[in-house]
């Protein structure tokens, strides 16, 4: 509709099943260019994402003709199928479900420099409490037994079995 304005920026954060820390330094950019391909040919705009070796982070500007629930289904199925074909991964798959989070113009600097500054960030915080922050902060109400599966936790817990 040519009278229809939108600007919705939004910060989504998906991980890697079991949490494993598949995606290697040099399979990073590569990712990150395929995934920034989808959201562009669905018609949003990736302003931002940061690949680590066990989650991502992107931010875009929502197409407000596409629904983010589609847009992250599409974005982990295609992903998910060239990690196992580009790189051999034939276990690679994403976890189940995403957090997504809205800001607004005024916060689009911080958000990609937090994005762009994950090495930083989980020197001092892990995964789980950076994403359990976001939850607590966005006022999310949770049940941590549908969060990600946290794998180091697991194993923790079997080590001091």
């Amino acid at each position: 509709m040519p009278d229809t304005y939108t600007q919705l920026y939004i910060h989504v954060v998906f991980a890697v099943s079991s949490r494993q820390a598949l995606i290697k330094p040099h399979f990073s950019s590569e990712i990150q260019r395929y995934i920034t391909g989808i959201v562009k040919n669905k018609g949003s705009r990736l302003l931002a994402i940061k690949a680590m070796p066990d989650h991502v982070h992107i931010l875009l500007a929502l197409d407000p003709k596409t629904s983010i629930s589609d847009l992250m289904r599409e974005v982990k199925a295609s992903s998910s199928g060239f990690m196992k074909k580009k790189f051999n991964l034939s276990l690679f798959s994403w976890q189940s479900g995403y957090g997504a989070f809205s800001y607004s113009k005024s916060q689009i600097d911080s958000v990609i420099k937090y994005i762009l500054n994950q090495e930083d960030h989980h020197r001092q915080k892990s995964f789980k409490e950076e994403y359990m922050k976001i939850l607590v902060d966005f006022g999310v109400e949770y049940d941590e037994k549908y969060l990600f599966h946290w794998i180091y936790e697991e194993e923790e817990e079997n080590s001091s079995n």
